[in-house]
């Protein structure tokens, strides 16, 4: 099974990288905005993190309240952008404002409830992260491990 899994696994993130651009598609931000994930975010050399994450998702919240915390050192240190993708639905989605602002979080946060753009990626849960420079997909992880923002801050600035 854990073979399987494995499997299954590699051959989605195979599937991202062969991709290798954002689908096209538009999202609604908290204030009812619409935006286009391949075509508002196309700054040269600007590294956006994209972070998968859910209101329900307590790994993601980790996550997403780590990276705040160094966010502010990693913006002085990189041209780098931010936009958490939340997957909630439309049950939850009236959650997603308020533990934002409760947060703090300074992220562009896009709300995909009817979970288009996660499809589109072959995401199959949260928190999953898609790093795009250039217009192409970099890199991506899936989980989080507490304490990793460092290590994750160190393959960005690679990139």
């Amino acid at each position: 099974m854990k073979k399987t899994f494995l499997i299954l696994f590699i051959f989605l993130n195979l599937i991202v990288y062969s991709q290798n651009q954002l689908p096209n598609i538009k999202l609604k931000n908290l204030k009812g905005e619409f935006v286009n994930t391949n075509i508002d975010f196309q700054r040269k050399d600007v590294v956006y993190v994209y972070s998968f994450w859910a209101t329900w998702c307590a790994p993601c919240v980790q996550e997403l309240d780590a990276i705040s915390e160094v966010y502010g050192d990693w913006k002085q240190k990189l041209d780098i952008e931010l936009i958490a993708v939340t997957v909630d639905d439309s049950r939850t989605e009236k959650r997603v404002k308020p533990m934002v602002n409760g947060k703090g979080w300074e992220y562009l946060v896009l709300l995909d409830t009817n979970q288009e753009f996660k499809r589109s990626l072959s995401i199959a849960n949260v928190p999953y992260t898609v790093v795009v420079k250039n217009n192409k997909i970099v890199y991506v992880q899936n989980g989080h491990s507490p304490g990793g923002e460092s290590e994750f801050f160190e393959k960005l600035k690679s990139l």
